[in-house]
């Protein structure tokens, strides 16, 4: 069983800035022992005949495909995929609040 305490789970949430409640505490902490004991789990799995470069190709070389230079995507299309957008740019949320 994990050693993953109550007052681990409230730094974390702290440094990663998420607001938790009361009544949410235990059940997260109960998922992330979980996590936490799976994670140990796997530490028994031999694994010292895999090369660490499992994803490249016979050849040793990656497989994925080349780079090829192509025309660049128009401003309406490229903005079309964006969820929100003004002025020929995309709108993002603020990432730094300014205290009045």
């Amino acid at each position: 069983m994990s050693n993953f305490t109550e007052k681990d789970l409230k730094e974390l949430s702290q440094l990663c800035r998420i607001q938790l409640s009361e009544e949410e505490i235990p059940d997260l902490l109960q998922s992330l022992k979980r996590v936490l004991d799976y994670v140990e789990l796997l530490k028994e799995v031999d694994v010292s005949h895999i090369s660490p470069y499992s994803r490249m190709g016979e050849q040793g070389v990656d497989s994925l495909r080349d780079d090829e230079v192509k025309e660049p995507l128009s401003r309406e299309v490229f903005l079309e995929n964006a969820p929100d957008h003004i002025g020929g740019m995309i709108r993002v949320p603020p990432v730094i609040k300014q205290n009045p």
